[in-house]
């Protein structure tokens, strides 16, 4: 018995040093051409691979300098370039009957670039394609359908830029790119983790399965994913225009299922200091989104209900998008009804809105009946809003009319009462259009008017003040006599700054609208110019021009 296990005991001893001995003797690297052909026919792309050498330590063999090309209508140069590609090889059918089986593949240090085009579409669509797969290399063996038990990416770059045709864009790069993947095949749902460093510093993360491949466009095969983002940052994704002005930190938690012809995601997201216009600064405040959508992929149109949340106050958005061209274009209706001024305060910098130093609206509640249609990067917003019930704390309105307050009486007040203001605002790019304007405040009176406030927060407003009954100082002595300040109104400007707003006469206008009372009725004893309304006012002006 025990001369039987010595004899087993040297058997097996052979049968390992075989084993071991064998890769030594195997010239792997001539079956490249093999491993190409395979590879090049499952992506539609031409695969090179540098020279291959076994070994078994690692379970298979081990090639250097991977690039698969790029689809050409989009690049010239490699959809992808590696260091190193560790590959998983059966030995015992590569032993005996020399048949290269692949269970394995790891891509160490890959360099991707994905790129889209004007109309749209990116480079990857057409990955697997058959009318654009390159002619595999002839080989002795036969060509079996692709398929590897594992898929793994480590230390990955990706980069994302647009092209018009003729030359790419701005690239912006997401490191850290790790990817697995297991039972790949182009004929079976393939089960996925893919993590990545976003531009900016945030964390993507998608789990889920994708597959079968649809070969006429990649874009369009099915998936069921879960997708989270922590900490992205919006401007620096490379997927909006940075001509747009929007910005933001987004957090992001969703669902993605595709059966390959209809797109269905629901989820949360979460943005910080968000941005929606050029001349805009981070809004104070956070704005939660929760949301559901349905995307054709074949008309690449979709619908879109959402619920926008800031403080304790809800809006609803609902509408159609399209991503046809190069960027997602939008027609949605926005509606707030009874959302809590103070609810929205924090938000108005996004728009390019920052209210005089030292102020804040502070109580009543804002409705808003909004369209915000066009691309994503250049959304132009239009609708009423109108706000009751609020204080603008801190701001004393009557103290900043200078001459007009002189000529009014009006008394200075720490806080300005807005018992209603409403007006039909255009929020684009290019600045806030405010028409319509009608502002009421019982300690002064009503503003109408009209005006824009530049990218650049720029203020260019012509507004006329019709006092308040019981109003008027000197105005006021005259209204026997023309009607009175409270009926005819006084022209004014709002220049300067959002934060620093200046509030000048409209002299001609002015001129104009006190004409007669700085001349007496008829039967009415003349007055000295020195006298009359008209000279006291002069004085006035005169005197706010020299300061």
């Amino acid at each position: 018995m025990k001369r039987l296990w010595i004899i087993l005991g040297i058997v097996l001893g052979v049968i390992i040093l075989t084993v071991l001995l064998v890769p030594l003797f195997i010239n792997v690297d001539s079956f490249r051409p093999e491993i190409e052909s395979k590879l090049s026919a499952a992506l539609g792309r031409r695969v090179s691979i540098g020279k291959i050498q076994a070994s078994f330590f690692s379970g298979g063999a081990e090639a250097s300098n991977i690039v698969i090309n790029d689809d050409p209508a989009f690049n010239k140069g490699p959809f992808l370039q590696a260091s190193s590609l560790q590959i998983g090889l059966e030995w015992m059918p590569l032993i005996f009957s020399r048949q290269v089986k692949v269970t394995s593949l790891t891509i160490k240090n890959p360099d991707v670039l994905l790129v889209k085009n004007n109309a749209g579409k990116w480079n990857f669509s057409s990955m697997g394609n058959s009318s654009t797969q390159a002619k595999p290399q002839p080989t002795s063996g036969k060509t079996t359908d692709f398929s590897v038990d594992k898929l793994q990416v480590e230390n990955g770059k990706i980069r994302i830029a647009r092209t018009n045709g003729h030359a790419l864009g701005k690239q912006h790069t997401y490191d850290k790119v790790n990817l697995l993947a297991r039972n790949i095949s182009t004929t079976s749902a393939v089960p996925f983790n893919l993590s990545a460093v976003t531009p900016g510093g945030g964390a993507l993360e998608i789990e889920g399965k994708a597959g079968p491949l649809n070969h006429e466009d990649s874009a369009k095969t099915p998936l069921d994913a879960k997708v989270t983002l922590d900490h992205a940052d919006l401007a620096a994704s490379g997927l909006l225009d940075p001509s747009s002005g929007l910005s933001g930190v987004i957090d992001f938690d969703g669902q993605l299922k595709s059966d390959g012809h209809r797109l269905h995601s629901t989820g949360k997201a979460k943005a910080n200091n968000l941005r929606l216009v050029k001349g805009g600064s981070p809004a104070r405040q956070a704005v939660n989104l929760d949301y559901n959508s349905d995307y054709a992929l074949d008309s690449e149109t979709g619908t879109l209900n959402a619920n926008l949340h800031t403080g304790g106050s809800t809006a609803h958005a609902n509408g159609t998008f399209s991503s046809h061209g190069e960027t997602t274009s939008t027609h949605m209706k926005i509606q707030g009804n009874k959302m809590a001024v103070n609810d929205i305060e924090g938000l108005l910098p996004a728009f390019g809105v920052v209210l005089p130093s030292g102020s804040s609206l502070q109580g009543g509640v804002l409705n808003a009946n909004l369209d915000a249609e066009g691309p994503l990067d250049h959304l132009v917003i239009t609708g009423p809003v109108d706000i009751s019930g609020a204080h603008l704390s801190g701001f004393n309105l009557a103290s900043k009319l200078g001459p007009i307050a002189a000529l009014t009486g009006l008394q200075p007040s720490s806080d300005t009462v807005i018992q209603s203001f409403s007006s039909a605002l255009r929020v684009a790019p290019e600045g806030i259009r405010a028409d319509n304007i009608l502002l009421s405040m019982p300690a002064i009176g009503q503003l109408t008017g009209n005006g824009l406030i530049n990218s650049n927060n720029a203020l260019d407003f012509k507004m006329l003040l019709k006092l308040a009954s019981g109003n008027g100082g000197l105005l006021g002595n005259f209204a026997n006599i023309s009607g009175g300040a409270q009926n005819k109104g006084i022209p004014f400007l709002i220049q300067g700054t959002t934060s620093n707003p200046s509030f000048l006469p409209a002299i001609g206008g002015l001129g104009n609208s006190l004409k007669s009372l700085a001349s007496p009725q008829q039967g009415q004893q003349q007055q000295s110019p020195a006298q009359g309304l008209g000279g006291l006012l002069g004085n006035i002006l005169n005197k706010k021009k020299k300061q």
